[in-house]
């Protein structure tokens, strides 16, 4: 039977239907794929590069087209093309960064087994499964996709079915260059189509929530394929007593509020030195309230909708939580529109920990924020969570780095928020729940995609089996 699927329009209107994949589809594109990942693996990676930077083209060409279609999916227009800007920019990063990382020596000689001469070399995982969300659909695909392909993989995408009207004019650059459409392709779908994928896969990328998560994880486990997932964040932002208050307000709702809340590393939780707090609160209150909505034109505003609509639902259940267990509510909230649902950025204090907005992920403009005494006091609050994807800290910077070497997150921000998003070439791990898997970020962001074999090489003559036959030992 034949099913499709159809995703809401975020700013209300007409939604999108389309034709979801079969896990009969996906086995067919799979084995089309795999069948085709060996030539494209034993192209010299300068080929290799070549037609990634003819797919630079391509997606140039049709970058109006894509941003519309992003644009549609999203309810946002400047990130839309800041979103194709983003993925243009990681192609070009691993087309520079690829031939160094894939051509490096790796031969010497064994410390342990000094008659012993080694060689590695590299092969690549195969066909590698990429299942990314709808919050910057195309961005957080390439970002696993480029390097999986600069590796000399295949990739078989399954994006969110929430934000699928930008896979036809990207698909329709891939197919402009005929090296690429032969190990790459995407499939539209739901939770059906996205397991089947992962069935068909020799390994996996997932972008995600934390729960989505496990689930892929778990069937990776049982199938013994690499699984590398980036998934949920609740990052804290702390506020040190030296912090100039007027900037560390700026900073907060910016990190806070940029894609409506709608990235992983969002600041969610707000923690203040005791001594600035008041001031801060009044600031950051002031500054949130004056912020904007689209809802009158994509063009115009600070914020876009939200994506799915199910997720301001779970902001709104957050809030009301908060808000009857004690909260102080200084500015914002929820606004529904014409099948579309924006949120003001949300102030908050009078909270504590065990509310729903300090345990759960948001994936909204939420900040709540409350006081502390001591670093010590304000590192113990940051690190009660069990989200470890991403932090920041203001404040003066010896200081700061003191208080960030203590969080348990996979990158902290120092005297700025979400510095990962501009950050690619550094390494990083996620901390608890937010994700596994080598880094997607710096060289392992592309070493991750490739299997190592050693080749070991005995110099000397074998030991014969007499040199561990066991003899009699004569008393000393």
């Amino acid at each position: 039977m034949t099913n499709f699927l159809v995703a809401a329009n975020p700013r209300g209107g007409a939604g999108y239907r389309f034709q979801a994949a079969s896990p009969t589809d996906v086995l067919a594109a799979a084995e089309r794929l795999r069948a085709a990942q060996p030539d494209w693996a034993a192209l010299r990676v300068d080929e290799r590069l070549s037609a990634l930077e003819a797919w630079c083209e391509a997606l140039r060409a049709t970058g109006p087209e894509l941003v519309a279609a992003l644009t549609e999916d999203t309810g946002r227009a400047l990130l839309s093309q800041a979103e194709l800007d983003g993925a243009l920019g990681r192609i070009e990063h691993w087309r520079r960064q690829s031939p160094a990382l894939l051509s490096q020596p790796s031969q010497g000689v064994s410390a342990t087994a000094p008659s012993v001469r080694y060689e590695h070399r590299c092969d690549p995982l195969g066909l590698v499964a990429v299942i990314s969300p709808w919050n910057f659909p195309l961005l957080l695909m390439l970002v696993d996709a480029v390097p999986a392909l600069a590796a000399g993989c295949a990739v078989l995408a399954k994006p969110s079915e929430h934000t699928p009207r930008f896979v036809e004019p990207l698909m329709a650059s891939v197919r402009s260059v005929p090296a690429l459409e032969a190990v790459f392709q995407c499939l539209l779908g739901g939770p059906e189509t996205g397991a089947a994928a992962l069935d068909a896969a020799d390994a996996v990328c997932f972008t995600g929530s934390v729960a989505t998560g496990r689930k892929v994880g778990a069937r990776a486990g049982e199938r013994l394929i690499p699984a590398f997932l980036e998934l949920g964040g609740k990052d804290p932002l702390i506020v040190l007593a030296d912090a100039d208050v007027a900037q560390a307000a700026d900073i907060t709702l910016r990190g806070s509020v940029i894609a409506t809340g709608q990235a992983c590393q969002s600041i969610e939780r707000v923690y203040v030195h005791r001594s600035l707090y008041d001031a801060f609160v009044a600031k950051l209150t002031a500054a949130a309230s004056a912020v904007t909505l689209n809802t009158e034109r994509v063009d115009r505003g600070h914020l876009g909708p939200f994506i799915d609509p199910r997720q301001a639902d779970l902001v709104e259940a957050q809030l009301e939580d908060a808000l009857a267990n004690g909260a102080t509510l200084h500015c914002g909230g929820l606004v529904r529109r014409d099948g579309g649902a924006w949120c003001a950025p949300v102030v908050l204090t009078g909270v504590h920990h065990t509310m729903r907005l300090y345990r759960e992920e948001t994936f909204g403009p939420v900040l709540p924020v409350m006081p502390f005494a001591n670093d010590g006091e304000a590192i113990d609050l940051a690190n009660d969570s069990e989200f470890g994807l991403s932090a920041a800290v203001l404040g003066e910077q010896a200081h700061a780095l003191s208080v960030a070497a203590r969080l348990r997150a996979g990158a902290v921000s120092l005297n700025d928020a979400g510095l990962t998003s501009q950050v690619s070439d550094v390494e990083k791990d996620s901390y608890g729940v937010s994700g596994v898997g080598r880094s997607r970020m710096g060289p392992s962001g592309l070493l991750r995609f490739l299997r190592r074999q050693a080749l070991l090489v005995q110099t000397v003559p074998a030991a014969p089996l007499d040199a561990f036959k066991e003899v009699e030992r004569q008393p000393a």
